[in-house]
């Protein structure tokens, strides 16, 4: 659980720690700019602690990333697992200079 809370902390000035708290308790990886294997870990490590479903986050360029960690953590280590849903959305940030953008997410739950 930890390792999702440091997982959360390095998308800079994305998650507030209420929400890194909410992640790490309920087995949330938050994918950022660390390489792929690192969040696999954190998806390996949670099934192996027990979780049902794991879900995988990210935002923007992190998308691609968070589909490479899905599918190494479902083929390679947790073969047991599935795709159980997947979810994709648009997030409207305020930027530096005060103006709003739109940033796309998804969400991919593995479950057992």
């Amino acid at each position: 659980m930890a390792e999702e809370i440091a997982e959360a902390e390095s998308m800079k000035g994305t998650a507030s720690e209420e929400s890194m708290k909410r992640a790490a308790s309920e087995n949330i990886v938050l994918i950022g700019k660390k390489p792929a294997m690192n969040y696999v870990l954190a998806v390996v490590t949670q099934f192996n602690n027990g979780a049902k479903s794991v879900k995988v986050r990210a935002r923007g360029n992190a998308i691609s990333r968070a589909v490479d960690v899905a599918e190494i953590s479902k083929n390679r280590f947790v073969t047991d697992a599935r795709v159980d849903r997947i979810a994709i959305n648009s997030e409207e940030l305020a930027n530096e200079d005060g103006t709003k953008s739109k940033v796309s997410t998804i969400e991919i739950v593995l479950a057992k």
